[in-house]
């Protein structure tokens, strides 16, 4: 039961978001920006973001050779390009709005391992650096097979090295944690342990059902809504386009003398490694069973992390002795096609969904995006 107080003061908001992940913390402050008096409340499910913001690795990438080339054979040329743009203004975006020191950003280059069955893929280097070289204003790729033995890898399946000129890394954590307070500090409300269970646009407004501990339901209102719950949306919205992708994460001790530091691809991006403070970063495998890896389970996946152990093993750490530290995973959103999910569900509930493993990157801009939406 509600009181008097309550209803009359609590309830009632100019714009709500479903979801405190990068998406939803950035179109609220992208609202913030545009609307600085705007009531402005984000939701969030769990005690902290659930999904992919605070799981990732920490890459600022806007992708790797052979990924580009997989998007140029499945996707027309001018959309694969949009999405590179859009990695770039994000990346600027979200390092404009907190500062590199802040998150610890740096853009060092990343590096690609290339293997016997991406070595198809040197030759298309040049043709792919001057299908990018306008956008990016030099060459994306450049040949580094010379780091292979300093970096310590097998040369026995490392045939080659390529380097990325413009992608970075940066903290994860320390990411998340300057958007929250930027986010507070601009008089966002956000509420945690908050599970929306309904959707309801009533033409001048939109109630947002949420249930409490007692079983309960509080309907909070607000002129517009944007559902920002990336692969968790088909729980509000089934009718969506929308697949999870679990990734797979684990994390090594301490390995002195580790030769390599920045960041690492593998095999069209379904596996990248990085140096942090002295471990190895290791994640990916999704490819190795994409049935399974279709869900929203948090579990871990006992044949996916054994592979990641046997590639530290014998490709990346040969002779080298470690021990795994941590593990965990991470829930991404995926479609039919690359492209992230912007637009219209209602008059007044709009989406913001379908990162496809790209919220560092492109999250800022979503947010931006959506705030045009949500303000028109």
């Amino acid at each position: 039961m509600l009181s008097y107080w309550e209803k009359q003061s609590l309830l009632q908001y100019d714009y709500i978001i479903a979801g405190s992940g990068i998406v939803g913390l950035s179109t609220a402050i992208s609202l913030k920006e545009r609307l600085p008096a705007a009531r402005v409340l984000v939701l969030e499910r769990d005690i902290l973001p659930t999904g992919a913001s605070t799981k990732n690795a920490g890459f600022a990438c806007i992708g790797s050779l052979t990924e580009l080339l997989s998007d140029f054979n499945n996707m027309p040329r001018e959309e694969v390009l949009n999405i590179l743009q859009m990695r770039r203004n994000g990346l600027q975006l979200l390092r404009r709005r907190i500062g590199d020191e802040a998150m610890q950003y740096r853009e060092d280059g990343s590096y690609e391992l290339i293997g016997m069955q991406e070595e198809h893929a040197l030759a298309q280097l040049d043709s792919v650096n001057n299908v990018l070289r306008p956008l990016l204003g030099g060459d994306a790729f450049t040949i580094a097979s010379d780091k292979i033995e300093g970096f310590g890898f097998n040369k026995a399946y490392v045939r080659a090295l390529i380097r990325n000129n413009y992608e970075g890394e940066l903290h994860t954590g320390r990411m998340m944690r300057s958007l929250i307070d930027i986010a507070i500090s601009r008089g966002v409300e956000i509420k945690t342990g908050c599970s929306i269970s309904h959707l309801e646009d009533l033409q001048t407004g939109v109630r947002v059902t949420v249930p409490t501990a007692g079983g309960e339901e509080i309907g909070f209102m607000a002129r517009r809504v944007a559902v920002c719950t990336n692969a968790f949306a088909r729980q509000l919205l089934p009718e969506l386009d929308v697949q999870p992708g679990r990734g797979q994460v684990l994390l090594t001790n301490v390995i002195p003398g580790l030769p390599f530091k920045g960041v690492f691809h593998m095999e069209e991006g379904y596996y990248y490694f990085r140096e942090l403070d002295g471990r190895v970063l290791f994640g990916g495998g999704r490819n190795l069973d994409f049935e399974k890896e279709t869900t929203t389970s948090f579990d871990l996946n006992p044949e996916i992390q054994q592979q990641l152990e046997n590639r530290l093993h014998n490709i990346i750490l040969p002779g080298q002795s470690f021990m795994i530290t941590d593990r965990w995973t991470g829930i991404m959103a995926f479609g039919r096609t690359r492209q992230p999910l912007i637009r219209y569900h209602t008059h007044n509930i709009v989406l913001g969904v379908r990162m496809g493993g790209m919220g560092v990157a492109i999250g800022s801009t979503v947010g931006e995006q959506l705030s045009a939406f949500l303000t028109e």
